[in-house]
Parts: C-alpha cells; sequence; structure tokens
C-alpha cells in the first residue's frame, strides 16, 4: 500500500477527525527533503504535528526548533543544564522539587544527542519520505481500535509510557520509534498549553514499520466488533 492508500483507509476505518500525521527525524548526515515548507516562525514539535494533522506539510531544522525539551529528547538541539538538573520543570510548578522533574528528564526515551538535525512532518498522503512513525491524534474511542489491531496477530497486552511532559516527542515520536511498538499518550503539559489540541484529544505514535499490519486487522475488525461497539 502506497501513503495515500494506508491513510485513506486509517481515516475511513477509524472515522478519524483529523489525518494521520507522518514524522521523520532526519539523522545527521541523511539530506532534508525536499518539498516541505519551512515555518516563518520557531515551533515547537507538538505545534508541527498539529498543523500537520490538518494539512500542512513542514520541516523544522534545528534553528527552528522552539521547544529546547522537546528538541533535544529528538537529538536535535542540547539539554540545557537547567533542564537536565529539574529546575525547568519544577518552575512551571508541575512537580515538588527538582529532583523529581530531573528524575522524569533522565528517565525520558531520547534520540543521542547531535544525532539528528530536523523533523519533517505532513499528512501520511502527503508524505514524500518514510516515515519513523505515524501519530495519531483524536478521541480515546478512536485511539482505542489500535489496541486490537496491534494484538490482532499475536495476542498479548499493549503497555504505554507516559510522562506529564512531551507527548508527541518522546511519547509517540521517539518511543515507539526505538521500541518497535506503539505507544499510547494521554497528552502533556507542553502540547495542551501550546497548541489546539482538544480536551476530549489523546495520541498513539505508530511505528511504521507496523503500520500495515494494523491496517489489514481493522480491516478484519471493521465490519463486526467495531460496528457493535460503536452501534450500541
Amino acid at each position: 500500500m502506497d501513503y495515500a492508500e494506508i491513510s485513506e483507509k486509517l481515516v475511513k476505518i477509524l472515522d478519524l477527525r483529523y489525518e494521520p500525521v507522518a514524522v521523520k527525524v532526519i539523522k545527521k548526515g541523511e539530506a532534508i527533503p525536499e518539498g516541505y515548507n519551512i515555518p516563518e516562525k520557531n515551533i515547537r514539535h507538538c505545534q508541527s504535528i498539529m498543523r500537520a494533522r490538518k494539512g500542512e506539510s513542514l520541516v523544522v531544522t534545528a534553528d527552528k526548533h522552539a521547544c529546547v525539551v522537546g528538541g533535544s529528547s529528538l537529538g536535535i538541539l542540547e539539554t540545557p543544564d537547567k533542564v537536565a538538573a529539574g529546575e525547568f520543570h519544577k518552575n512551571l510548578g508541575m512537580f515538588d522539587s527538582a529532583e523529581a522533574a530531573a528524575e522524569m528528564i533522565a528517565q525520558r526515551p531520547t534520540f543521542e544527542p547531535g544525532s539528528r538535525i530536523a523533523t519533517v512532518v505532513s499528512p501520511l498522503k502527503d508524505a514524500k519520505v518514510e516515515p519513523d512513525v505515524v501519530i495519531l491524534v483524536d478521541r480515546p474511542e478512536t485511539v482505542y481500535w489500535i489496541v486490537p489491531a496491534s494484538t490482532f496477530y499475536k495476542g498479548g497486552r499493549i503497555g504505554f509510557s507516559t510522562a506529564a511532559f512531551q507527548a508527541t516527542c518522546a511519547d509517540t515520536t521517539i518511543l515507539p520509534t526505538l521500541s518497535g511498538e506503539i505507544n499510547l499518550s494521554l497528552g502533556c503539559y507542553g502540547c495542551r498549553r501550546s497548541t489546539d489540541i482538544e480536551v476530549d484529544e489523546m495520541l498513539v505514535g505508530i511505528p511504521f514499520g507496523k503500520i500495515e499490519e494494523i491496517v489489514s486487522a481493522l480491516e478484519k475488525i471493521y465490519d463486526g466488533p467495531m460496528q457493535k461497539a460503536r452501534q450500541k
């Protein structure tokens, strides 16, 4: 299946509010693909995802990443000392101590510092390079169906890892890329403060290597279990 076909199937089967978002984090030494727009102003990774779900195709280089927390976890920027020490997040009022905030930073999934140079995001149907992950932003019921689709062929259970911060970068871009498994996120303080994500929306990051398997499973459960659950 090509990107447009995969996207069309996801939108139709899941009844998505927005376009599935293709995310590629460009490694050092790789060429930055053409056909993506450079944002006029600096932008956070979460903001780029929310804009891509509504149709924009963007390339965000190091000098355009507005969030050092996200940019550093993505391997594009250096982690500032205040972030590593927990002072930054403690000062936001989300942790009792700098030590607690520092522990969150210490445990976050990251790409190797300096190993990446840019992010490219777009609607999946418009992707010009193979994505690392596909991110869906939607209602919990919609996102839920990715779970049975992920376990349809092999069974088991799905665990997910999240924190108070970094829903789009750590939770749904980096972790699925590193683990090869889907990861769910309820959103985070940063994206809920800085983007137009709705109060009833959450996210899931799907490794691109699993996307065709998930679409295949969704097609098999669409007419039966999904319709029964949705038409109660």
